[in-house]
């Protein structure tokens, strides 16, 4: 779909096909495949959960989930940046092969869409038997696109379409479907609707109408993203506790008011503090609504993190020391940048307080699910099952990961166990040198060892080249077709 005939008549005209189609409530049926839930946090930083050394603050629901389950150590975002991460979370590709690889908006609202052709792990569900739902942020495909999530295998979908209105927590509209939904109480500068709020009681009752089904649940919460925004009885809690505080000025006005750009904050060591505290509490709301429908044994709950931790809008990573023991932050591809806290908890399937240093990444889901059902899966991926270090069994292990990132000059990296080579500045020059980090001896990445090993460097090379398929959507500059002289 051109995104220039894009508009919201077309929206309402295609929202007529897809309510006689996808739309269509489902006959209930028997339960017959494990229920899966996924949580995914918003620029959450490995070291932003107290089961892997928070100190400043408590995350007792989530620190629940790890005693209920499987900590993962070496769990790897897709990217280092929104749209490319979920794409690839979505598809089992890596960002060499995955169909979104930046975050290209479109305008009134919205980012490029995933192709038509592009297979997810919704489609991929739905095509066996599970009800399907994501509530919360989206940024795959503007609305009515065939990047939408009910286009890409949703059966239902409650949140926010475009990843830069995400940005503002009292929007004025959010998406159920292909309805826009206007939330008055938030018009002018009201606060009446806080939008993570509402979007949680839409997953609630999700789960509550699927009880007697095999369900996915998509839930990739805002938060903590920036701006930096909580209900006042959460920053009641924290107020004060992290001085001195840190303030930051936003747009709390204007044209471009809750657009995108973020609105100041005063408090923004509280205010990360409490949007943390709510997103644990709603995680252990998750949990508990498992258990009270009895669903615990039959329910895999995945946690995670999309990217490192921010320093967006007031964001302060090195205060609460967010990337943990790593370096860089969200954008970077050093590991504070992309290893993520994962967590998997299965009652009577993975053993209760249980760790891993399994190296797995986003396109492992794919593949770790089609396990789990017993389907095939697709032949283009990347990803291997984690299922069997999950169920305590024998696992493969990949050779290596690779990501690219087109921002910031472009950037590519590999991981081969604890070898880590990183490349910048290839949008201009993909042969520039390689540095290279040993993560047996060397967790922050500081000390370049690619003279001392031209071997690896070589191997890693080689791989860069190979992994990275040139994108028409997201093309590296050296690979840009200059237009003709006229």
């Amino acid at each position: 779909m051109n995104k220039s005939l894009y508009t919201f008549s077309t929206v309402i005209a295609g929202s007529v096909l897809l309510s006689a189609t996808s739309c269509q409530p489902k006959e209930k049926k028997t339960a017959e495949n494990p229920n899966i839930i996924y949580i995914l946090a918003d620029d959450l930083g490995y070291g932003d959960v107290s089961c892997y050394g928070q100190t400043h603050f408590q995350t007792p629901n989530i620190d629940r989930l790890a005693a209920m389950g499987m900590k993962f150590t070496r769990h790897y975002a897709g990217s280092t940046v929104c749209a490319p991460s979920r794409s690839s979370l979505m598809t089992g590709m890596h960002t060499g092969h995955t169909p979104i690889r930046g975050n290209k908006g479109v305008e009134p609202e919205g980012q490029v869409p995933m192709d038509s052709a592009a297979l997810t792990i919704a489609e991929v569900l739905k095509a066996n038997g599970y009800v399907t739902g994501a509530f919360g942020k989206w940024g795959l495909g503007y609305p009515g696109s065939e990047g939408d999530p009910n286009f890409q295998g949703f059966d239902e979908f409650f949140g926010y379409n475009s990843q830069t209105l995400a940005h503002n927590y009292y929007p004025y509209h959010l998406w159920h479907n292909q309805t826009k939904v206007m939330l008055e109480e938030n018009q002018g500068h009201q606060n009446g609707v806080y939008a993570p709020n509402l979007i949680h009681k839409h997953a609630l009752q999700f789960l509550e109408n699927n009880r007697d089904t095999s369900f996915f649940l998509f839930y990739p919460t805002i938060m903590p993203h920036a701006e930096l925004v909580a209900p006042e009885e959460y920053m009641d809690q924290y107020r004060g506790k992290f001085l001195p505080e840190k303030t930051y000025n936003g747009v709390d006005d204007g044209p471009r008011y809750r657009l995108g750009p973020y609105g100041s904050q005063d408090e923004c060591h509280a205010a990360f503090a409490a949007m943390i505290k709510l997103l644990d509490d709603q995680v252990g709301e998750i949990i508990d609504k498992v258990e009270e429908l009895g669903l615990s044994k039959n329910t895999l709950i995945i946690f995670t993190s999309d990217n490192g931790p921010h320093k967006e809008g007031g964001g302060d990573p090195d205060y609460f020391n967010s990337n943990g023991p790593f370096n860089g932050y969200k954008r970077d591809l050093y590991e504070g940048g992309i290893r993520e806290p994962m967590i998997a908890a299965w009652e009577d399937h993975i053993n209760a307080g249980s760790e891993t240093d399994h190296i797995s990444a986003f396109w492992d889901i794919m593949p770790t699910v089609c396990d789990m059902i017993g389907a095939e899966a697709p032949l283009d991926i990347d990803g291997i099952s984690f299922l069997p270090t999950m169920l305590g069994n024998p696992q493969k292990e990949h050779d290596y990961l690779y990501w690219e990132f087109h921002e910031q000059g472009g950037k590519q990296a590999v991981l081969i166990n604890n070898w880590k080579g990183i490349k910048f500045g290839i949008q201009e020059n993909p042969d520039t040198a390689l540095v290279l980090f040993d993560l047996t001896t060397d967790t922050g990445e500081l000390h370049n060892v690619a003279d001392q090993n031209p071997e690896m460097v070589e191997k890693m090379d080689l791989i860069m080249l190979e992994e990275h398929h040139k994108s028409d959507l997201f093309p590296f500059e050296y690979e840009e077709v200059p237009e003709p002289v006229q």
